[in-house]
């Protein structure tokens, strides 16, 4: 009988003994203190260099793969929890109704508003770049788009029907709704026996403490986790995988950079009147964990601190505008990529497109960007709704697939620091941002070194 674990090792020996090595370099540099933003940047180019030899020498790299896997499956064991007992916490200490509902419009407000200019910004830098040009193909045999939920169906996948099923299923809207309706129950019979909830509110307190002792925990392996990821991705396309679509590539980044520096500098500029540049230095960690897991959820529980201890935003404002934003806030994934795609599929495909296409392409990217909240693949569907929406050949979608992973560290860079921003923004003007600590550069431990 063949010894699975000598199979392992056979195959994947030379890929685990030089990702041993390059883990213990982050190891050792953590426990030097070593600041976890850098190791983290340090643990993206480790992983890339990495990745490129095990392409060139066609070397396994399942056992690294696991690395990468254990790490997403860590994030998503505190995800559901972290979600239900901060959305709870976070509005019990909301007295007042009405001032939940202000927070509600101008938190969704931002996260519509942005997404919005993400697709114009997308639809701009397509139009004049033209990512298509010279690419032509014929639409591919045996492609089936993927299946298109109703948007009836979709809002109803998204209610809560069986919160305990839901939460075995990784569903995080439908628990974020079933937290929502027990919070504002809490307010409801606590405005009236206040020590009804009073045990209640003391089991939430005490369980959003030992939530945030546990996401430090698990914090403390993205570095290593981040580096496995790319290696794994850097091993799985190479260079020569780039080249076909390294235009579409570009303008996809162009267009995300230019929502990144303008859109998001200018609103923390003008409207939260602070230092883009400090806000970008202290958001980093943020930035360099959704770039690298490519997922809203897994870089929640980081941008909560990011948030609350880099931003000296109140944990009040964060517990409600970060998990809200990690399910429907898609500036990059339901704004830029769309808009983009459309863009390259039409002219790939020899279609013209007219300004009421574009508008269009605008206001069914901010539509689907509310719909597709509860779906996996959010880009995905929103893009597949969009080019449904304009009537561009579904078969589109299947020229873009090979890059796509490649994209979606970008858009999911964008996704977050959009959802960081909003959060600074409804802080500063509700009197919940911390100024003058901002300005000084105070900020507390993010405890994300080995103890």
């Amino acid at each position: 009988m063949e010894n699975n674990l000598i199979t392992a090792f056979e195959t994947n020996g030379v890929s685990l003994l030089i990702s041993a090595v390059l883990l213990g370099l982050l190891y050792v540099l953590a426990k030097k203190r070593v600041g976890f933003g850098t190791r983290v940047l340090l643990a993206l180019g480790l992983g890339l260099a990495a990745g490129l030899i095990f392409n060139n020498f066609a070397l396994e790299t399942e056992g690294v793969a696991t690395i990468g896997s254990i790490y997403i499956n860590f994030i998503r064991m505190i995800v559901i929890p972290l979600v239900f007992v901060l959305v709870i916490n976070s509005i019990i200490s909301i007295t007042n109704m009405n001032y939940l509902r202000k927070l509600s419009f101008k938190t969704i407000g931002w996260f519509l508003g942005t997404t919005g200019v993400a697709a114009i910004i997308g639809l701009l830098v397509a139009v004049l770049v033209n990512p298509g040009a010279g690419f032509h193909a014929s639409q591919p045999e045996g492609f089936e788009a993927r299946e298109i939920p109703s948007f009836f169906q979709v809002i109803l996948d998204q209610m809560p029907s069986n919160p305990i099923n839901d939460a075995a299923q990784g569903k995080v809207v439908p628990i974020l709704i079933f937290a929502l309706f027990i919070a504002i129950a809490v307010v409801k019979v606590g405005s009236k026996k206040p020590e009804a909830v009073a045990p209640f509110r003391a089991f939430i307190a005490s369980a959003t403490d030992i939530m945030h002792q546990v996401v430090k925990y698990v914090l403390r392996f993205t570095p290593y986790g981040v580096y496995a990821l790319i290696a794994v991705m850097a091993a799985k396309y190479g260079w020569e995988t780039l080249e076909p679509l390294a235009m579409l590539i570009a303008v996809s980044y162009i267009a995300l950079l230019l929502h990144f520096v303008f859109v998001f500098g200018g609103l923390v500029s003008f409207v939260a009147k602070v230092n883009p540049i400090k806000f970008f230095k202290k958001a980093y960690p943020t930035v360099a964990v959704a770039f690298t897991t490519r997922s809203s959820f897994a870089t929640l529980p980081i941008n909560l601190e990011v948030i609350t201890k880099r931003l000296r935003v109140s944990p009040k404002i964060a517990s409600f505008v970060a998990p809200l934003g990690a399910s429907m806030n898609f500036n990059g994934c339901g704004g830029v990529w769309p808009a983009v795609v459309s863009v390259f599929v039409a002219e790939v495909y020899g279609i013209t497109l007219s300004m009421t296409d574009y508008v269009l392409i605008v206001l069914v990217s901010v539509i689907s960007s509310i719909g597709v909240a509860g779906v996996p693949g959010p880009a995905s569907i929103s893009t597949t709704v969009v080019l449904t929406a304009i009537g561009l050949p579904l078969e589109g979608i299947a020229l873009v697939v090979a890059v796509e992973s490649l994209i979606d560290m970008g858009r999911t860079a964008v996704n977050a620091t959009g959802t960081t921003v909003t959060a600074l923004l409804v802080a500063n003007s509700e009197g919940e941002f911390d100024r003058e600590s901002f300005n000084r550069g105070e900020e507390d431990e993010m405890e994300l070194n080995p103890a």
